[in-house]
């Protein structure tokens, strides 16, 4: 149940607050005083999409706020567990919107998605929009009005899920078909491109090694000329690195007979000798391995050139014509496997056609024996709301397709090809016979505006007996329907209020009479800016506020008397 509103710096609202209370909650104001933008605004907090435009002029960020009771609403508790948010006395949900089009949004001062936020709107108001009632007139909302009534979330999400599972394998054969169709055209020149590169049979770091292998062979006898030169430096020639060292190492051996401190610089010298040596036995096996032919060096010549051919053909670097290599192999693997694949695909179609059929054929029972109850309903809540001979029908029929029929969407019930669709293999209509007599149409072409008003108000008052949503708020429900007729839906909003608790816009007096809790929007000038408030009546105030709606803004003896009559009689 909500609790407390609070709402700042949203439209002609500067700050607003106020609490609501069990049972019928009433709001009335004059034509434009901002009753519509209180009910916007308390959409936000449930999750409703935002407009910086909506944020008031001169201000920078729009604030929201809402509290709830959720004493021992488990399904409320569960939902807060499962998203990680921590569970409190009450269940406060803020929005904050600023100019810049950001939106912030929090539970119990945890931040939370914008979808975490509705999902947890949902399942807290069921608000019905001044307009809404015209979706009863589009058929298509049909079967989620019977749904909703039968309660089939789970079974039908169910449904929904086998439902995408199945779309994607029929894409994923399409595909597969279109791609064997291709590769049926271009087989020949991915095998030809294939060839070319198996011919060079390129690797990895490939080329790098080439190339310093080239550059040897580009130099050959400067290397050997260098390595002898090297070599006999060190080691073979009369003034060799190794033969000075062999003098120097004499010397120091005579110097430490006379001081031994020398000792240690004779081990340095025999370390220098044994480097020298090395390097001198390395330089020789080089210079001796170095026996580069002219036809090795042509013949690195030529793979380097296939090699940059190959990557101007096909990517650019050894990696990319590696990676092609790779898909035109995996590609003409699979030109050879289509039959295979294919038929695999065909045997998943198959299992999950027959596992949709029959979930839809479920699901469809369902239906069908729930819209009995539905129709009896909405039948008896029409009679309440002075509809005395009204016949509500909900039909529900499949789509036959022709065998020929080149749609995949389909399922087969008893040998027959019904069209299939995310809700089923159902369509839905309601029909209405709103006089004595009259054949039930459909509701699209007999429902006048009252008559649409009273049907959406019939058809919540069934959803809510099923719904565990504590909280219903209807913006001028009562659009288009007499005085007589208001005191009758206003009657239904106070015995829903039994059950749930209810705000409901209104412009009618006979609604107004019948308010638990009355309260009244209206719009003040104050610093040369337009304000909207709502204030909460008390008893004198209500008799002034229902005489208004019934003589205008000049009240008379004659409005206040009614007025106090019609809140008497409650």
């Amino acid at each position: 149940m909500l609790k407390y509103l609070k709402i700042k710096n949203y439209a002609l609202i500067d700050s607003l607050e106020t609490e609501f209370f069990s049972g019928l909650n009433i709001i009335t104001g004059e034509t434009g005083a901002g009753k519509s933008i209180l009910i916007e605004a308390f959409g936000l907090v449930l999750g409703e999409r935002a407009s910086a435009d909506a944020i008031r002029t001169g201000e920078e960020r729009a604030i929201v706020e809402a509290i709830f009771e959720i004493k021992n609403n488990k399904l409320i508790q569960s939902f807060l567990k499962l998203n990680e948010i921590e569970i409190l006395e009450d269940l406060i949900l803020r929005r904050e919107i600023s100019t810049k089009g950001s939106s912030r949004s929090f539970i119990n001062d945890s931040p939370v998605s914008l979808n975490t936020l509705k999902s947890l709107g949902d399942l807290l108001v069921d608000l019905h929009g001044q307009h809404d009632h015209q979706s009863i007139l589009r058929e298509e909302t049909h079967i989620n009005f019977l749904d909703d009534f039968a309660g089939n979330e789970i079974r039908l999400q169910n449904f929904k899920n086998n439902f995408t599972e199945f779309s994607s394998l029929i894409i994923s054969r399409d595909e597969l078909k279109r791609k064997e169709n291709e590769l049926k055209e271009k087989k020949e020149l991915y095998q030809f491109q294939l060839k070319e590169i198996l011919e060079v049979n390129p690797s990895i770091d490939e080329e790098e090694k080439l190339e310093q292998e080239k550059k040897i062979g580009d130099h050959a006898e400067k290397i050997h000329s260098l390595a002898e030169e090297i070599y006999l430096k060190l080691y073979d020639s009369d003034n060799s690195a190794l033969s000075i060292l062999s003098n120097v190492k004499r010397k120091f051996e005579e110097l430490s007979k006379i001081d031994e401190s020398f000792k240690n610089s004779i081990d340095e010298i025999i370390s220098a000798e044994a480097i020298t040596k090395e390097l001198a036995h390395t330089v020789d096996k080089y210079r001796g391995e170095i026996n580069f032919s002219d036809e090795r060096l042509e013949e690195i010549r030529q793979k380097l050139g296939a090699l940059m051919m190959l990557k101007k053909k096909f990517g650019g670097s050894i990696e990319t014509v590696l990676a092609f290599k790779e898909k035109l192999q995996n590609e003409l693997l699979l030109s050879e496997n289509f039959e295979a694949e294919l038929s695999k695909l065909d045997l998943q179609i198959i299992e999950k056609r027959e596992s949709l059929a029959k979930l839809a054929k479920e699901i469809s029972a369902q239906r069908k024996t729930i819209a009995l109850n539905l129709e009896k309903d909405v039948e008896k809540s029409l009679v309440e709301l002075g509809i005395a001979n009204g016949k509500f029908k909900v039909e529900i029929s499949n789509n036959e397709l022709e065998n020929n029929s080149s749609s995949e969407q389909f399922v087969k019930i008893n040998s027959k090809k019904i069209e299939l669709t995310q809700n089923g293999i159902d369509a839905v209509q309601f029909f209405l016979s709103a006089n004595i007599g009259e054949k039930p149409k459909k509701l699209t072409e007999v429902a006048s505006g009252g008559e649409v008003s009273r049907i959406m108000l019939s058809l919540k008052s069934a959803l809510a007996n099923a719904d565990k949503v504590s909280t219903l708020i209807f913006d001028e429900i009562d659009t288009g329907v007499s005085g007589r007729i208001g005191f009758a839906v206003g009657k239904k909003l106070q015995k829903l209020s039994k059950t749930h608790q209810i705000i409901s816009i209104t412009h009618l007096a006979q609604i107004a009479a019948l308010a638990q809790n009355h309260f009244a929007v209206e719009k003040i000038e104050t610093k040369n800016r337009t304000t909207t408030q709502l204030k909460k009546l008390n008893q004198d105030e209500r008799i002034s506020e229902i005489a208004k709606l019934l003589s205008g803004e000049k009240i008379t003896e004659s409005s206040l008397k009614s007025a106090k009559e019609m809140i008497s009689q409650v």
